[in-house]
């Protein structure tokens, strides 16, 4: 039951919301109540609930209060009321436009299919969808640069047609490349041309140090000026260049220091700046503008500045190089000089400003000995790259693996005896410690053959490489197809028996670094390690001219002999089988050894000294044989004969290790071709690592001697050179 209440029956009422509570009992139901602005409608329902709940709504957020009334009749009249409610008339008609418009719409749906009744498949055919992928691109890491100039460029190239193909995931027909009109030739144009004349200048030095050559072969010194003047050039045409120039002052550099003497003018010719070219002007502008000056700095036992000032006057120059005095003490100087030189010279390199540097500075070193300061390079290295002062060396060649080696010494005055005299001198090694081990040639080191390393000695080799010079290795008796004698050698040149191409030597470069970080690259290496320990040690004896024939006058006397020949192969034993044993430690690292140079001198030190092992050992078993007793194929024959041969009977253990031998050295000359350890594993290969008797007969009747002869024989020529007066020959001064 509704009743219908003003706001003012709540407000005269005057009860309180806790008595309204109180005569309330609120159903859980409640019908929605219309809101009207200026009144309230209390909705009563009776639902014996046990909560309180009121409504109260104006049209303005006011409150809303509902009230529920419980009473017995009016419940069950609203009960009635519900009952017939809930599809009244409005509802009726609510269903009924709602089924009229749902089959107004299925109508116009249907009407195009009953039109046209071939979409059917179409309406009623259902595809799962495609999924695309996205096509992957391939990134272009590496770029192929032909050496050939291209007229056109793209897809007009005369390349193939891999190289004009799009990387796009689409090709287009038609390229979409602009192509540049060009205008047609014009006859007898007019054309301006600059009248300003400018120095050429080249590229910038870049900061991060170009590290330089050794080991570059040359046949005398013309070559490398040749060379030096087209590096002079290259510096003259970024800025102006300051070239300081070190001579050794020892005796042995006579001659050269006299050829790059003459050789001064044909230089400034070549870089078109001849001294009667040059400009009549004061003394400090013609100094600041010229783009090539000159300094002379000569060193011995100690260093002298001969040009106060650089110039480009060639005259000082000459002087400067004639003032030169000789320097006997035997000592060279060589890291003080450049030390000294670049600090004096580094205020050019100093920069001024966005023009960079006011000049380039190069030094270049003549000498033919590796310098007795060493202990300086490292010192000296830093000081030149960090100004970036490259160093040059007009030098010689370092011995394969030797320290030493000796020159043709001719006594430069004439009025003294010019028979050649071979010297002493310091040239090597190439390496900062000896790579390869010691055998033989222990009472004739001389005789040891003398062969050519390809590079220079090492700490001023390294000097150049670390500052991007160049060095250059002169020998006038340079060639590569055939082994030189001694007497093929020219004066003031040391002796080598064989050049190797430098383009072969090229990869087998040692490792140009300090000392500390060289000894940690040996120490990461077992194979390396076991090389320097081995190559550390004394030099061991080899058999080299043992007693091989024997003759039996009786049998005690044959055990004599044979046992005082077992005593020199018994003195040899201990070291061969020591430095055997030290580089045993590396051959397990062989196959994990990457670099070309220390692979090929461990494996021919490895294999010449097993196989001196194996023929000391061998000879002296074969001995002990004999010692036993043998018997003659011939009951005339008397002589024993050890001959050398391949093979080896007197033990299966020693049979293995020559053959192991000669797999390392016949690898060596394969991989190696060219090269100083395979000329020297050849020449081991070609030596017979075991023994065999011969027998033979000798006659021990003594000769005849024949009558004296009455009369003198005449005077040879060789007599009658030694009754003329001799010049006086001079001991051979320090070098």
């Amino acid at each position: 039951m509704l009743k219908r209440l003003d706001v003012a029956d709540f407000q005269n009422d005057g009860l309180s919301q806790e008595e309204l509570a109180e005569s309330s009992v609120f159903g859980s139901k409640a019908t929605s109540v219309s809101e009207i602005p200026s009144e309230v409608t209390v909705e009563i329902t009776s639902h014996h609930s046990p909560s309180d709940q009121f409504s109260v709504s104006n049209g303005y957020s006011e409150s809303i209060v509902t009230e529920e009334v419980a009473s017995d009749d009016d419940v069950m009249e609203e009960e009635d009321d519900e009952s017939e409610s809930w599809f009244d008339t409005e509802t009726k008609a609510f269903f009924t436009s709602m089924l009229v418009h749902v089959g107004l719409l299925v109508g116009l749906a249907a009407i195009p299919i009953v039109m046209n009744p071939d979409l059917i498949p179409s309406v009623l055919i259902s595809s799962t969808p495609t999924i695309l992928e996205e096509p992957e691109f391939n990134l272009v890491e590496e770029f192929a640069v032909s050496d050939t100039p291209q007229e056109k460029l793209g897809s007009n190239s005369t390349s193939t047609a891999e190289m004009a193909l799009s990387m796009a995931p689409v090709v287009s027909d038609v390229s979409e490349m602009a192509i540049p009109e060009v205008a047609p030739p014009t006859i007898n144009a007019k054309v301006d041309l600059p009248t300003e004349i400018k120095m050429a200048t080249g590229l910038v030095q870049s900061p991060k140090t170009v590290r330089g050559s050794t080991g570059v072969g040359v046949n005398g010194t013309d070559g490398a000026i040749d060379r030096i003047t087209a590096e002079i050039l290259r510096s003259i045409e970024e800025r102006p260049t300051v070239v300081v120039w070190l001579f050794d002052a020892s005796t042995s550099l006579m001659r050269r220091r006299a050829e790059i003497r003459e050789r001064f003018d044909r230089i400034y010719e070549e870089l078109g700046i001849a001294q009667e070219s040059r400009k009549k002007k004061s003394a400090a502008d013609q100094l600041e503008q010229e783009p090539l000056l000159t300094s002379v700095i000569s060193f011995g036992e100690t260093v002298q500045l001969l040009t106060k000032t650089p110039t480009a006057d060639l005259d000082t120059i000459r002087s400067s190089i004639d003032g030169i005095e000789l320097d006997s003490s035997g000592v060279e100087m060589t890291f003080s000089a450049l030390y000294l030189a670049a600090e004096r010279y580094k205020p050019f390199r100093v920069s001024k400003g966005d023009k960079g540097p006011e000049r380039n500075v190069m030094l270049i070193v003549v000498t033919d000995e590796r310098g007795d300061d060493v202990q300086g390079a490292d010192k000296t290295i830093d000081l030149c790259r960090k100004f970036a002062i490259p160093i040059y060396v007009l030098g010689v060649p370092a011995p394969f693996g030797r320290t030493a080696t000796f020159i043709k010494y001719v006594d430069p005055d004439p009025k003294f005896d010019q028979t050649p005299q071979w010297a002493q001198i310091d040239q090597g090694p190439e390496t900062i410690l000896p790579e390869r081990v010691s055998l033989g040639y222990e009472d004739n080191f001389y005789e040891e053959p003398m062969l050519d390393s390809g590079f220079g000695p090492y700490a001023i080799s390294r000097a150049c490489y670390e500052t991007g010079g160049m060095y250059f290795t002169i020998h006038p008796n340079r060639r590569y197809d055939r082994d030189l004698s001694k007497g093929q050698t020219e004066a003031f040149s040391s002796y080598m028996q064989r050049f190797f191409d430098p383009e072969k030597m090229a990869k087998y470069k040692p490792d140009y670094l300090t000392e500390a970080a060289y000894m940690q690259q040996v120490a990461k290496s077992p194979l390396r390690s076991a090389l320097i320990q081995a190559a550390q040690m004394a030099r061991a004896g080899v058999l080299d001219k043992p007693k091989m024939r024997f003759l039996v006058t009786d049998e005690a006397a044959l055990i004599r002999d044979l046992t005082t020949a077992q005593q020199e192969s018994a003195r040899l034993e201990p070291g061969l089988n020591s430095l055997v044993s030290v580089l045993q430690l590396g051959e397990n690292a062989r196959a994990s050894e990457k670099s070309s140079r220390w692979l090929a001198s461990y494996d021919l030190s490895y294999g010449i000294s097993l196989s001196a092992k194996v023929r000391n050992e061998t000879y002296n078993l074969m001995l002990a044989k004999a010692k036993r007793g043998m018997q003659f194929t011939d009951p005339k024959f008397n002589t024993w004969t050890l001959v050398p041969s391949k093979e080896i009977s007197v033990s299966s253990k020693l049979e293995k290790e020559a053959e192991f031998a000669r797999t390392l050295l016949s690898g060596v000359v394969k991989d190696h071709e060219g090269t100083p350890w395979a000329y020297l594993a050849n020449e081991e290969l070609n030596r017979p690592i075991g023994w065999t008797w011969a027998d033979s007969y000798t006659d021990l009747t003594p000769p005849k001697r024949r009558p004296p002869n009455p009369n003198p024989p005449p005077a040879n020529a060789d007599d009658k050179m030694k009754m003329l007066k001799m010049p006086q020959r001079r001991p051979i001064p320090k070098l």
